[in-house]
């Protein structure tokens, strides 16, 4: 079906480890657990309807567990490691692009930040040697951060950028409180150094029905993404849709997740989305988002889509081909 090996551009290191990997780990830095039980533990850090209705419970398993069960550099490493050999192992995943805050996993400060960044490209660099997969980093600012320690994870990118970091990212919820321009506005010279330095840039927005497609337009305007997570709700905009069309910025599309979130209500509702990117030509990728916290991977998101019939096996190819051209890895 697809002419080459898999591409994930979109999928976060705190919600895809394996869930006896995250138990090992815990138990190796005696982290203590919620649970002693195995079983709880798996149904604690996998989304569950009964406990998941929204993104805020959705981000809340990463923050208030996986997160922290990773910060450590040897839980890092080994977190970035058994990812892409798995995937690689599990979807075929030939390419993959692992994004996440490495801010979040040096306990407010307490564990060295290049220790921690160093430990994650050893993880990287041990599964690309063995599996000859092609991986790069993406850090996630973190919209609830102060700007100066966002500014710190742009320099650290950098810093970084000739071993293997690849990109920058911003996610967490977005801001009601404040108006969204504003918002988007605080972001608007770290992009520009980003990319000055040869960094991709991508940008979690338009995910939920409550956020909308003004945060789609805000980016595009005042960041000016390569590449936007999510981006569902510009499907309800005409102005969001020639705004993405004339800028060829790509949405990363994550079904399982947005269907766990209710972001998206149904299948129905996908094929909407999506017919909408297309009749724009707007490119999109299918990605996983956290392959283990959706109980998926990347082969499984596919099949979802194509069982509906809402994309067919040549539309998905196409997709891979899509993430293959919009990825921040050198060809």
């Amino acid at each position: 079906m697809f002419t080459r090996p898999l591409c994930d551009l979109h999928i976060h290191v705190g919600g895809s480890v394996a869930p006896h990997i995250m138990w090992s780990i815990a138990h190796s830095q005696g982290f203590k657990l919620p649970t002693k039980d195995y079983f709880e533990f798996v149904e604690l850090i996998t989304v569950n309807p009964k406990k998941v209705k929204s993104l805020d419970d959705y981000l809340r398993i990463m923050h208030d567990v996986t997160e922290k069960i990773q910060s450590s550099p040897s839980a890092i490493e080994r977190s970035v490691y058994e990812i892409i050999g798995k995937e690689y192992r599990g979807s075929l995943v030939g390419r993959i692009e692992l994004r996440f805050n490495p801010m979040k996993r040096n306990l407010h400060g307490e564990r060295d930040l290049d220790h921690i960044i160093h430990a994650a490209i050893r993880g990287m660099d041990r599964a690309t040697l063995e599996y000859g997969v092609q991986a790069g980093l993406i850090f996630c600012l973190a919209r609830e951060f102060k700007p100066e320690l966002n500014e710190i994870l742009v320099e650290k990118a950098i810093r970084y950028r000739d071993r293997g970091i690849i990109g920058i990212d911003v996610a967490g919820p977005e801001s009601h409180t404040i108006e969204l321009d504003e918002s988007v506005a605080r972001y608007e010279k770290l992009f520009a150094r980003a990319r000055e330095a040869g960094l991709g840039t991508t940008i979690h927005t338009g995910e939920t029905a409550s956020s909308g497609a003004e945060g789609v337009i805000a980016v595009i305007d005042r960041l000016k993404p390569s590449r936007i997570g999510h981006g569902i709700r510009a499907a309800y905009s005409e102005e969001a849709l020639t705004r993405l069309s004339d800028s060829g910025a790509l949405l990363e599309i994550c079904p399982t997740s947005n269907l766990h979130t209710r972001a998206v209500r149904h299948l129905e509702e996908f094929r909407y989305i999506l017919g909408a990117l297309q009749q724009r030509k707007i490119p999109f990728s299918i990605n996983t988002d956290g392959t283990y916290l959706c109980r998926t991977n990347l082969r499984r998101e596919y099949k979802l889509l194509i069982d509906s019939e809402i994309l067919t096996h040549a539309e998905a190819d196409a997709c891979n081909e899509a993430a293959y051209k919009a990825s921040f890895l050198a060809a």
